[in-house]
């Protein structure tokens, strides 16, 4: 079944040394991709790298994908070492919670700036690179992050994280349709509960309320990620683009 083998693609992961992205990068490698990783600290990729080598060509390329500047670098570097990019994960992310009232101008700015800004910047910075790996038969794609309180009102008040969530889906259908016909593909994944650092103290404290709100009855596994994002990535989605695909066990759906 060549219709999920990444054998001889490029992949570039942000925020790919933790949580939902190093799901995400482990099932590319696994897959036969090569990949490169971001995150803002060199520490972290480097243990990254050091768990995910023995998967395949992984290499750490620090950056801090909140600014414009720092997108536009990480593709530069990127384009140092390859020709072409067939994958780009946007999945660097951050969250806020704060009561309405006492909700601060940071709280805006740190997670619109990371969650809904840095995946456009990026895609805007490797598309002479994805362009130049897609083709008619076989595009590029696009992978973005969002969550399912992109597509719910969450329960939790995180007002900025939902909405940027939220225009990330809008995003994805705008890229999708005008990336189409230069054969790049642009996608988003919507992910429900998973074990991520971001997710922590939630589930510590609600883990199991969360759990049995899913038809399915548990959270989110790294399997589960690599699965969906392999998909998106191999041939077998050659031609999808502009969907928003829930990854969170029917929780939405029910819902």
């Amino acid at each position: 079944m060549d219709l999920f083998d990444l054998t001889g693609k490029v992949a570039v992961v942000s925020g790919g040394t933790r949580g939902i992205g190093l799901m995400i990068a482990r099932g590319l490698l696994q897959a036969g991709a090569s990949v490169y990783v971001s995150s803002r600290k060199p520490e972290s990729g480097q243990a990254a790298v050091e768990e995910l080598s023995k998967y395949g060509i992984v290499i750490s390329v620090p950056a801090d994908v909140a600014s414009e500047e720092e997108c536009q670098r990480l593709a530069a570097e990127v384009a140092r070492s390859e020709e072409g990019v067939h994958i780009l994960v946007n999945n660097a992310g951050t969250n806020w919670a704060a009561p309405l009232a006492e909700f601060p101008a940071v709280g805006w700015n740190k997670v619109v700036d990371l969650n809904l800004k840095a995946p456009f910047y990026l895609t805007r910075a490797f598309l002479p690179l994805l362009e130049a790996a897609g083709t008619a038969d076989d595009p590029a794609r696009v992978i973005n992050v969002g969550s399912i309180d992109g597509l719910r009102v969450p329960d939790f008040p995180t007002y900025s994280y939902a909405a940027s969530k939220a225009g990330l889906h809008q995003l994805t259908r705008v890229l999708a349709r005008e990336l189409g016909p230069r054969h790049i593909t642009v996608n988003a994944v919507a992910p429900g509960p998973f074990e991520s650092k971001m997710m922590a103290a939630t589930l510590d404290a609600y883990g199991d309320e969360i759990a049995a709100s899913s038809p399915l009855g548990r959270i989110g596994r790294p399997d589960d990620m690599a699965g969906v994002a392999v998909f998106l990535s191999g041939r077998g989605s050659a031609y999808v683009t502009g969907a928003i695909i829930p990854v969170d066990g029917g929780i939405w759906a029910a819902r």
